[in-house]
């Protein structure tokens, strides 16, 4: 049922203030987990980044895509292995990582935003992201495992996004470095987006996912902590609040904060227009963290 118009016009009162605050500002956003698997959760996510762009906001989106790598090694015949949450990855499962990534995924999205009127331009990670392969990872108590093509980012060359920016298209970004010698390395999303969001002093840093922010108790959706301060963080990693999954992406949150970005934000992207209630409301969705 539609909204009363007097409703619908204090919608865009309310929004106002923060258009103006945020206009010429540049926000990257971490798009993954299942918010990308639903066609219709994509879709709204998508006219939420045009919307961004055509108030004035430079939207810089960074995605993921773990379950369709999955999928498609299956298809291979490869077994998914992980190790603290990363992907081992081999001579073959890079080149799938990178078919999907940069051959599926990336120009769909691009495709997309075209569609619903917005300009993108779709930008390889290995273009713009240099890397390091990670040394072996411990698991369990000793056991050493090489996790192949699996690295972090040392550095980020911003001048192809800075470009995509100054044209006034949204750079699309896929989680790839190369290394010294070339070669691809696989990074994980959330460590890439905060490492890229830190070098481009974002004003925001927005994680979009299937989580609805830091929750003191995961089970009750009522106990979402809807702001904190990077001191309280180091409290509630102390007290296990804040535990597995989320620990990357605060780490990557709190080492975006200190590379100069204003202020961090965990959304659920299954939430219908979340990205826009969290920018454009006074209440917002989901976890803000602030310096």
């Amino acid at each position: 049922m539609a909204q009363p118009p007097n409703v619908r016009a204090e919608a865009l009162i309310e929004a106002l203030p923060f258009i103006q605050k945020f206009r010429g500002q540049l926000f990257v956003i971490k798009y993954g987990g299942s918010a990308m698997e639903d066609e219709q959760v994509v879709e709204r996510f998508l006219r939420d980044v045009v919307f961004l762009e055509a108030v004035g906001i430079n939207p810089v989106v960074i995605h993921g895509g773990g379950k369709a790598i999955t999928s498609r090694m299956r298809d291979a015949g490869l077994k998914p292995r992980f190790v603290n949450g990363l992907r081992v990855t081999d001579e073959q499962s890079i080149r799938i990582v990178e078919e999907v990534l940069d051959g599926e995924i990336n120009p769909a999205i691009v495709k997309m935003l075209q569609g619903f009127g917005g300009k993108a331009v779709g930008i390889r990670g290995r273009d713009v992201l240099v890397g390091k392969k990670l040394p072996p990872q411990t698991e369990g108590k000793s056991t050493k495992i090489d996790m192949g093509f699996v690295g972090e980012v040392v550095e980020v060359q911003t001048a192809i996004i800075q470009a995509a920016v100054a044209a006034e298209s949204v750079p699309v970004i896929s989680p790839l470095a190369r290394d010294a010698s070339g070669h691809s390395l696989n990074i994980n999303a959330d460590i890439a987006a905060g490492t890229v969001a830190g070098r481009l002093r974002a004003a925001k840093f927005i994680y979009l996912s299937d989580v609805p922010g830091i929750m003191r108790d995961p089970m009750d959706k009522e106990s979402l902590i809807p702001s904190v301060t990077r001191a309280e963080i180091e409290q509630l990693r102390e007290d296990e609040i804040i535990s597995g999954g989320m620990i990357p992406k605060v780490e990557s949150a709190m080492h975006a904060l200190s590379e100069g970005v204003e202020k961090v934000h965990f959304i659920d992207g299954r939430t219908p227009h979340s990205l826009l209630l969290e920018v454009f409301t006074n209440t917002g969705v989901g976890t803000e963290i602030v310096a």
